[in-house]
């Protein structure tokens, strides 16, 4: 599918083709969900870019300036992914946000007083009637309508400055019921709607809407049977509101808050709602204890009845790899600890059929145990010097020799850089020849002195380049790293590595996150070689790049039989060690990139003081090495962080650079009231799209910046890492980008 997106997008392919391959994918993914014996078969789940934008299209939500572009349906859809700029439409992608605390990014609906809603798609029908007649029993999956606002933003074109989306909420759900009544008319005798939001603090605010919106639906879509999905967390106090809803299914997640099932089940006993039993995680690769799914799962039946109880993943399976038979590389006893997205199915079938009939199950459940006990029994290894090490933290490992102030002042004469300093995030293009080069030398195809000789010319290249645009701080392109976490993960002990075990980002974006399966430790220095030979090449600044112990974490599959906090601190020790060995090896400048912290940050607020500590305590322990004239920074990407600026605030970074430019200045306006010390540099610009804005535009953005911060602390750069644009591309943005710091020089020195 990524293939069959980019040729499209590079006009390789027509739109029919791909959507040819979109519906050999939906049609392939269905076969194995019913393989491994599944009975019911989710429809609507299959995206061309992400599933929130799906359901903004679907329901007509859709900006002005796009609708009216004159592009055909599925350019305006990429449109609002991407951005278009030819054919004389100018358009740039819409914001982009973290679904939850997942790393899947999802496209940002926008919402004003002057909303319409309209099917202006039949996207959900056409999918759950092509599973129909391809013989499946499909359920169609859709984003629920409480949560859909919620995950929206007001549009900056808002007249009334009080204006809430949920005021919106009666013409959404008119056009939700319209959808619904099509569904059943099509054959459906359930339909799913995902409503995360419900175990968020903030659903306690929707009460009202949900019990209003919910008894519409029962009202005027009789004989529906809906069921609400939620997942990632508890219901908590929210259940008092949900047990009264007439739906017709309940769904929660038992991965995630295996707790819950009890008050669960005692608030739903009374009731004629049925409960579907996420005992299958959705989120990480671990086989399932089917023993004890099993036990939940047996509890549920005695409350409710077989009748009333469906087994089911915790969440989508978007979230895993999509099957073990890919991978043959691993040691077949560490493969065995595994369940991806297939296997994951047949877990769901399996605890299902022991519910049923346990001797069916009963070979499956006996591998299954013995294949737990040998992962329990290997978890119980650990390294007793990293141990040992992690115990003997001190509080003054977590601080820099002095205060920013004192650090900015040395930093100044060290690194004489000139106001409103240009630099990059990090990586700039991964070329097709890079990713070949790469290729062969993994195959042993050529040696390491060559594959070494090609990274040289690279990083020569990129520095070049970097000087011929003009900017102050350059980085060396990051042309050796596959991925800024996998890089990493490659270079320490502890973890392991599939083939092929990818997972959607957003669009054509997939990652291959690291295992972690035993204590973290770096055996040599990982960036040191590469940076200290780009420091060599020029007389300018070089920054070396670093991923964050937090971001390294959250973007792998961490251990579940450790705290998140201790694996954190081990891969802060390692970074720490690395920090060291750079500035020993010359370079002035670090950047730790922490785009996940706010990301992993936990659902319920009451949980957040013990996350944020040990975050914010292992970025300021891998970042403590540096002496006060190495200047650190930090990247944040894609995430509100005005709910935990004091967090950020704290990381002491000298230096932060921020998403921004897609957020309206909504990020900036945090700096109203509360207001950063260090340096920043939010982003001009959008790296996710190949638009390139004009000098005009960044130096409004810029202009825009110095309303909310102070001149003397910002620095220009674009959003993210440049490791997804060609070069044509990242070349003129850099150069408009430059020209337009040179322009604030001029305005604002």
């Amino acid at each position: 599918m990524k293939k069959a997106l980019e040729a499209y997008w590079g006009d390789k392919i027509s739109a029919e083709e791909l959507l040819k391959v979109a519906k050999e994918q939906r049609l392939n993914t269905y076969a194995t969900i019913k393989g491994q014996g599944v009975d019911i078969v989710p429809t609507g789940t299959f995206s061309l870019y992400d599933h929130v934008l799906d359901a903004s299209s679907t329901f007509g939500i859709i900006p002005e300036a796009y609708a009216k572009a004159g592009l055909s349906p599925l350019d305006t859809y990429f449109a609002l992914a991407r951005g278009h700029q030819k054919g004389g439409v100018d358009l740039p992608a819409t914001e982009m946000k973290k679904w939850f605390d997942s790393n899947y990014h999802y496209l940002v609906p926008e919402f004003s007083e002057k909303s319409e809603f309209k099917l202006n798609d039949t996207k959900p029908i056409d999918d759950f009637l092509e599973a129909k007649e391809n013989g499946y029993n499909g359920r169609p999956v859709l984003v629920g309508p409480l949560t859909l606002l919620w995950l929206g933003k007001v549009s900056k074109d808002t007249q009334d400055p009080n204006f809430n989306q949920f005021t919106l909420l009666p013409k959404l759900a008119a056009v939700y019921t319209e959808l619904l009544k099509k569904l059943q008319e099509a054959g459906a005798p359930w339909v799913q709607l995902d409503e995360p939001l419900l175990v968020t603090d903030k659903a306690s605010e929707f009460a009202n809407e949900f019990k209003q919106t919910y008894e519409h639906f029962a009202q005027s879509v009789s004989g529906l049977k809906i069921l609400v999905a939620t997942y990632f967390g508890r219901l908590e106090s929210n259940l008092d509101f949900v047990k009264e809803l007439p739906i017709a299914g309940l769904h929660i997640d038992l991965d995630r808050a295996p707790e819950q099932l009890e008050p669960v089940l005692n608030a739903i006993a009374p009731t004629q709602m049925g409960l579907s039993l996420g005992l299958v995680s959705g989120r990480n690769i671990w086989k399932t204890e089917l023993a004890a799914a099993l036990e939940q799962g047996k509890k549920a039946v005695q409350a409710l009845g077989a009748d009333r109880v469906q087994i089911a993943s915790s969440s989508s399976l978007l979230h895993t790899p999509i099957t073990t038979a890919n991978e043959n590389k691993l040691p077949a006893e560490v493969l065995d600890w595994f369940s991806f997205a297939t296997e994951k199915c047949g877990e769901v079938a399996t605890i299902g059929l022991a519910l049923q009939n346990a001797e069916e199950a009963k070979a499956r459940l006996e591998a299954n145990a013995k294949s737990i006990a040998a992962r329990r029994a290997f978890e119980k290894n650990s390294d007793p010097a990293v141990r040992q090490r992690v115990a003997n933290i001190k509080p003054e490992d977590l601080n820099r020799k002095s205060p920013f102030p004192q650090r900015r002042e040395i930093q100044r004469q060290y690194l004489k850089l000139p106001p409103f300093p240009t630099t990059t995030i990090g990586s700039f293009p991964q070329t097709k020849e890079i990713r070949q080069v790469r290729a062969k030398f993994n195959k042993g195809e050529i040696t390491e002195e060559q594959y070494e000789k090609f990274l040289e010319d690279e990083i020569k290249s990129v520095v070049q380049k970097q000087e011929a645009l003009g900017l102050d701080v350059l980085v060396h392109g990051e042309p050796e790293r596959n991925d800024m976490v996998q890089y990493f993960g490659e270079q320490l002990d502890g973890f392991v590595f599939t083939q092929n075990a990818w997972v959607q980002s957003f669009g054509s974006r997939y990652v291959r996150p690291p295992i972690v399966v035993s204590d973290v430790s770096r055996p040599k220095a990982m960036t040191v070689r590469w940076s200290s030979y780009a420091q060599s090449l020029t007389s300018k600044i070089m920054k070396g790049m670093l991923t964050g112990p937090v971001t390294i974490l959250n973007w792998s599959f961490p251990r579940v039989d450790i705290g998140k906090d201790l694996q954190s601190f081990q891969i802060a020790l390692a970074l720490r060690d690395e920090v060291a060995d750079l500035e020993k090896a010359g370079i002035r400048a670090v950047q730790v990139d922490e785009p996940a912290i706010r990301e992993g940050l936990p659902l319920r607020r009451k949980e957040w003081d013990g996350y944020l500590k040990w975050a914010v305590d292992s970025f300021r322990l891998a970042v403590s090495s540096a002496s006060d004239s190495m200047n650190t920074a930090s990247h944040f990407c894609y995430s509100d962080f005005n709910d935990i600026m004091d967090s950020v605030i704290a990381l002491d970074a000298d230096m932060i650079s921020i998403e921004n430019s897609k957020s309206d200045a909504k990020l900036l306006k945090i700096f109203q009231n509360t207001k950063y010390p260090n340096e920043i540099g939010p982003g001009v610009y959008d790296i996710h799209s190949p638009r390139v804005p004009s000098v005009e535009e960044m130096s409004q953005r810029i202009k825009e910046m110095t309303q909310f911060i102070d001149p003397k602390l910002l620095w220009v750069n674009p959003d993210c890492g440049l490791k997804t644009r060609s070069w044509d591309e990242c070349t003129a943005q850099l150069k408009n980008m430059v020209a337009a710091a040179e322009d604030a020089r001029k305005t604002f020195v």
